[in-house]
């Protein structure tokens, strides 16, 4: 079982080892996205051979305030994630969410954004929200498990990077009335 425990933003080491978590995937499905007049259709559609997707080492820049939380087993950093409250219009951004390969699976991930989700409720956020690539079909259907539902997308997002090609879908979730 996990214990789950908040970064302080001062602890260079440990927010080092998080940026370190491998966050590359397999799938055998990714999800098309075709535009029509009337807006865009969203299709899970098989690959085969399956997709490894690998992304760059990046320094890491965390907005200000931004929080992090980590799940460890024991002395094991399985996963984490990265939040910020963005007070103007009530939003919990997830700004990413890590779970190392060999602890995926297990409801680590869903263990951290039940944290960060009442960590957000309690700052009085409205909604929950994310970005996520069309290529990543696996994280798309957790984050549906979890509540989360398609707010919009950005064809051109990832122009001039190597994730050129693929589409950023944006998914929120309802958090707090009011």
């Amino acid at each position: 079982m996990p214990i789950y425990r908040a970064i302080p933003a001062d602890d260079t080491e440990a927010l080092a080892a998080v940026d370190a978590i491998d966050n590359s995937f397999v799938t055998t499905a990714v999800l098309e996205v075709t535009a029509r007049a009337d807006g865009f259709v969203l299709r899970e559609a098989p690959v085969d051979p399956p997709l490894l997707k690998e992304y760059p080492d990046e320094d890491e820049e965390r907005a200000d305030g931004a929080e992090v939380v980590a799940a460890y087993e024991g002395a094991e950093l399985c996963g984490a994630v990265t939040v910020a409250y963005q007070a103007w219009n009530r939003r919990l951004h997830i700004a990413d969410l890590r779970v190392s390969p060999a602890h995926r699976g297990r409801g680590i991930g869903r263990g951290l954004l039940d944290r960060v989700l009442a960590r957000g409720r309690e700052l009085g956020a409205r909604t929950a929200w994310l970005e996520v690539t069309s290529v990543n079909a696996p994280a798309v259907r957790a984050y549906r498990k979890m509540g989360f539902t398609f707010a919009g997308l950005d064809t051109t997002l990832y122009t001039g990077t190597v994730s050129e090609g693929e589409t950023a879908l944006f998914m929120s979730r309802p958090l707090a009335s009011g």
